[in-house]
């Protein structure tokens, strides 16, 4: 079967820690893993003063994590029950219209826009949301503020009831869709993963506390990638894709701004005469 017109194959070198039980799942003919988990993640962009690269937030997982354990990845995490929270205060497009955008069911598309915002909060401390439509929190720094990560992650409270007490609005138009990737299905553990971009807020400061990285940085995409490419980082293919489309930007302002054409990219263990590669299917030329 050919490529689909206006989409383009890409191949990618399986990653080491995969080779093993990839080789192992194409033998066995097994079918396909379970239900992957719905999951948001956000690249936090900013311009960098001294040169014209675009920067973004990125950290590497712990090794001891039992998924990409040392990768590098961006902020973000799977759809927890409770960002299914309708009564959320909302700025921005509304759920139908980020419906519309993900070709998806409305509440389906507010869980992950939540999961998106909350996440990023949780793992940075970045908070997307303000008094009001046209405004964000300038300083969410602190150990008032650490406590309210802490509620969310303990479960304590959700996302919903935090920005409620807090008389805050989420700012769903400081997003930007950019992709969506479903994890093979010779994986264990599968995650269906939707990619959004974000400014960095003026005032705010991403920061390290979290237990999922032993590392946090703001990346320069080209340099992240050239580490890469001499075995000296990790990095999954979805990961690569979207630092190349970010090495070529002009600025952080135009990647947010773009209306990329989005469509479901899993990648699929495939062998070859040089070996076993990923192999994807990408929108654009």
């Amino acid at each position: 079967m050919g490529t689909p017109s206006g989409t383009r194959t890409v191949e990618f070198p399986v990653p080491d820690l995969l080779a093993e039980s990839v080789a192992a799942w194409l033998s066995s003919g097994q079918p396909g893993g379970g239900a992957p988990k719905l999951s948001s993640t956000v690249m936090l962009l900013r311009d960098t003063p001294a040169s014209s690269a675009v920067e973004v937030f990125m950290l590497r997982r712990v090794a001891s994590m039992k998924f990409a354990p040392s990768m590098w990845v961006f902020p973000g995490g799977g759809v927890d029950p409770r960002d299914a929270d309708v009564d959320i205060p909302w700025a921005g497009p509304s759920p139908q219209q980020w419906a519309d955008r993900m070709q998806l069911p409305a509440d389906r598309a507010v869980e992950l826009v939540i999961a998106a915002v909350r996440e990023v909060f949780e793992e940075c401390g970045v908070l997307l949301a303000g008094p009001d439509a046209g405004s964000v929190v300038a300083d969410v720094s602190g150990p008032q503020w650490r406590a309210e990560r802490d509620a969310l992650l303990s479960k304590e409270q959700s996302f919903a009831q935090l920005l409620a007490r807090r008389g805050l609005v989420l700012r769903s138009d400081l997003l930007s869709l950019r992709d969506h990737w479903i994890t093979p299905e010779c994986e264990p553990r599968r995650y269906d993963t939707w990619f959004f971009a974000a400014l960095m807020p003026e005032g705010q400061d991403a920061d390290d506390d979290t237990t999922e990285a032993d590392r946090v940085q703001w990346i320069d995409p080209e340099q992240l990638l050239s580490t890469a490419r001499t075995g000296s980082a990790r990095l999954l293919p979805p990961t690569i894709v979207q630092l190349r489309r970010l090495a070529h930007a002009g600025n952080a302002a135009s990647v947010v701004a773009e209306r990329p054409h989005v469509i479901p990219v899993m990648p699929v263990p495939t062998p070859t005469d040089d070996g076993l590669v990923m192999r994807v299917t990408l929108p654009g030329a």
